[in-house]
């Protein structure tokens, strides 16, 4: 698929999905949240509904926003999109109705001229759809992911010795279970060669711990010893679940639960790195990769996915390229540290996840390089999610 996606069909696992616990599914998935009767509440009431998403009213992030939505509205011009939408169990939610809603806001987002006055005009044109949580109350919980990059080459060395590699031509004739993690590249990571990933090696990362979590992420930009830059993408996988290795950490009493990050994570590998034989083969599922000549990530809707205006949620619960508001915590890097602020922000929903799962989950697409994965591990927090659809 050759996308952002996260260890299923669309691989979003954010990366304090690493740590997480995924939430179990709560139907239905909204809350009665209409908003018909909310309509009169004076303008200062409207934060708490609507929110301002003052980011909106600076040049880079509208373009940002217009161009996750072209996006969408290209995914709900495809085959795909039809399919999705005739089987997608919420009364209301039509991909016309969806494609109409981004239409509209779209034209909103490029004519008025305040947050205010699109706060106006969005509650009195567009009801609102409450996801229920994880609780049933709406409380959902927020990680975040991103496209790393990282130093590599395109053939083996003494420094990079840790591939990653293509989809085997045969992986669907695969008996099933398939082969474990250990099975495939053994527990030092060392051992692919040897057997059904025999030649398939796509390209080599110097450290075991970035190769496994570019199969995380599921795709990555790679600076290669030559100069040149490489692009992967997710081409498939073995039939397991997903094992978090944070989550593992923090059942063998390793990690506290409480304030785990990814960089938490990663440190604890530095400081123990023969913990990666131990740790990363309990995660049996096994990610295969393409190149992609440069292109940017994908989600699981097969379109590119935008830095903090794409999110990731279970699609067998929510609607696919739909216009969404969420209202959390985002992390900003500052001259000497990273803080967090709360956001509410305009975000389309365009990719999934193997650890996204329930109403009570969303990922936040946090960007390509170093600083958007230090920010994407520090993500970890409640809020809210929202669906926008015009009146109908």
């Amino acid at each position: 698929m050759g996308k952002l996606l996260r260890l299923t069909v669309g691989f979003c696992l954010g990366m304090v999905a690493l740590i997480a616990p995924a939430q179990a599914q709560s139907t239905p998935q909204f809350l009665p949240l209409q908003l018909r009767d909310r309509t009169q509440l004076p303008v200062e009431s409207y934060p708490t509904l609507v929110g301002l998403d003052d980011q909106l009213w600076e040049p880079q992030h509208r373009q940002a926003l217009l161009t996750a939505i072209a996006h969408s509205l290209d995914y709900l011009q495809t085959p795909a999109a039809e399919a999705a939408y005739r089987q997608y169990p919420v009364s209301g939610f039509t991909r016309d109705r969806v494609r109409r809603s981004l239409l509209r806001f779209r034209e909103l987002v490029q004519t008025t001229r305040s947050p205010v006055a699109l706060q106006t005009v969005v509650m009195r044109e567009f009801e609102l759809y409450q996801s229920v949580g994880h609780d049933g109350l709406g409380t959902v919980d927020f990680t975040g992911y991103f496209e790393p990059t990282y130093v590599a080459s395109r053939v083996p060395t003494a420094e990079f010795r840790y591939p990653l590699y293509r989809e085997p031509a045969n992986l669907t004739q695969w008996t099933q279970p398939h082969p474990t993690r250990t099975q495939l590249e053994g527990r030092d990571g060392l051992q692919g060669s040897r057997g059904l990933l025999r030649g398939l090696e796509l390209v080599w990362l110097r450290d075991r711990l970035e190769a496994f979590l570019i199969q995380v992420q599921g795709s990555a930009r790679l600076q290669l010893a030559d100069g040149t830059v490489m692009t992967v993408g997710y081409a498939g996988r073995t039939e397991y679940p997903y094992t978090g290795i944070g989550r593992e950490l923090i059942r063998d009493g390793k990690l506290p639960q409480e304030g785990l990050t990814l960089p938490r994570v990663i440190a604890y590998f530095q400081q123990n790195p023969d913990a990666l034989n131990e740790y990363l083969p309990r995660n049996n599922r096994f990610v295969f990769f393409r190149e992609t000549g440069g292109a940017p990530p994908l989600g699981s809707l097969s379109v590119p996915v935008t830095a903090e205006r794409s999110i990731a949620t279970d699609k067998t619960l929510m609607p696919p390229g739909a216009l969404a508001l969420i209202h959390t915590q985002l992390p900003y890097a500052t001259e000497t540290d990273i803080e967090q602020r709360f956001v509410s922000r305009f975000v389309l929903d365009q990719d999934t996840g193997g650890a996204i799962r329930g109403a009570g989950r969303v990922d936040v697409f946090m960007g390509t390089g170093t600083l958007a994965g230090d920010r994407a591990g520090l993500v970890n927090t409640t809020g809210q999610l929202y669906y926008l659809l015009l009146r109908e």
